[in-house]
């Protein structure tokens, strides 16, 4: 029996999407994810060094954005999302074996190194094989369900981290995640690429000079790489301070994760209706965002359990905004230069989100955790207010 013209792409498609969705669980299925905090204060780390931690993880990421979208339109994506977790397991397992300020610190440059990899040239990649595919249209569908499948691993890991480190202590949980990084690292060889890989100096030059040249081009490029950051960096980094949030409504601390779930489900359900959401346009992404800044500002300022409940709606409109933020920019990139530009986005996300955490603890520092998160609203209302009058715009050309 043979297949049908019309089933062949249908067939490579869902071996695509099978191996996107195992990869993207894969990859945040990490156990150390909560209660690596801890590793470093039993390591005898102050709260001062481990900050410094995380700044140096930040900076590595920055720094190697860009330059890893370069590396992934010149050389080879597969292969960047290949390297990326084995890069992250040595890190992981120098933290357990040389449990040290020195050992944590090269862990998070290689950790950091690790996702710089993998940022832009996984929706480059995807994108490029769905299209050749002739099924670019689904790119927000299924990227949708890829970022609720790591979501879905991130609470997976969460329950399971604390039985693991009872039992076996931080060696079992490090040990548990560098196996999960190296399933990532072989799951990412059968992503199909059909890319012939550039050679030589001026490949790299040539590539980074026409991913940056089309941005300049284009008038729409530029406002779909701005959107990026403008959608995902504030909820983003909002993210880290739902416990604190959560914890201000006055709830017992063993009470704390069961409200966390809820707005992860929030999270989770809104990448699952993401696809839903390209139907919307430029006049309903603007309401979306407008409409889930205000449930974020209410649920907020609620300081009660039955707020959250809006935080997760609002959670879960951002999290479906940012992947059709990312569909958005997709989608006006020609094929040269797309990981470079899907990296210039991530870049801008990284830094808008440091810019927010200065921000919060400005605001928090002084009041309280639901007036910070209500401010934050703000900006998804600023957000809003253009993308309504561009889509307004484009409905009267029409």
């Amino acid at each position: 029996m043979t297949l049908t013209p019309t089933r062949a792409p249908d067939v490579r498609v869902r071996r695509l999407t099978t191996t996107l969705y195992g990869y993207a669980f894969l990859e945040d299925f990490v156990l150390l994810y909560p209660v690596y905090a801890l590793l470093f204060s039993d390591a005898g780390l102050s709260v001062g060094q481990i900050s410094s931690l995380f700044a140096l993880w930040s900076v590595t990421g920055v720094l190697l954005e860009v330059p890893s979208g370069v590396w992934a339109d010149a050389v080879s994506r597969r292969l960047l999302l290949w390297l990326g977790p084995l890069l992250t397991a040595a890190g992981f397992a120098l933290w357990v074996l040389l449990p040290s300020y020195g050992a944590f610190a090269l862990g998070f440059v290689l950790w950091g190194a690790g996702g710089a990899l993998g940022s832009g040239a996984l929706e480059a990649l995807v994108y490029d094989e769905l299209e050749r595919l002739d099924a670019a249209g689904r790119y927000a569908r299924v990227m949708g369900r890829a970022r609720a499948a790591g979501l879905v691993a991130v609470m997976a890991a969460m329950g399971l981290a604390g039985p693991v480190l009872a039992l076996g202590g931080h060696t079992a949980v490090g040990a548990a995640s560098v196996l999960v990084c190296l399933l990532a690292a072989a799951t990412a060889l059968r992503f199909p690429e059909r890319r012939s890989p550039k050679t030589g100096h001026e490949s790299w030059t040539a590539t980074l000079r026409a991913g940056l040249a089309g941005a300049r081009a284009d008038r729409s490029v530029r406002g779909a790489l701005l959107l990026v950051p403008a959608v995902g960096a504030v909820w983003g980094a909002l993210d880290e301070y739902t416990p604190l949030l959560v914890r201000e409504t006055g709830v017992a601390d063993g009470t704390v994760p069961c409200l966390l779930l809820l707005i992860w489900a929030g999270a989770t359900a809104g990448s699952l209706l993401a696809g839903e959401g390209e139907r919307l346009g430029t006049a309903g992404l603007a309401a979306l965002l407008a409409g889930d800044g205000l449930a974020l500002a209410v649920g907020a300022a609620d300081g009660t359990p039955w707020g959250l409940g809006l935080v997760a709606l609002a959670f879960g409109g951002f999290q479906a905004a940012t992947v059709l933020a990312d569909a958005r920019l997709q989608r006006r990139i020609e094929d040269t230069g797309r990981a470079i530009l899907t990296s210039m986005a991530g870049l801008g996300t990284e830094l808008a989100t440091v810019a927010v955490y200065g921000g919060y603890a400005l605001i928090a520092s002084g009041g309280a955790h639901g007036t910070a998160f209500a401010v934050f609203a703000v900006p998804y209302l600023a957000t809003a207010a253009p993308l309504l009058l561009a889509g307004a715009a484009g409905a009267r050309r029409e």
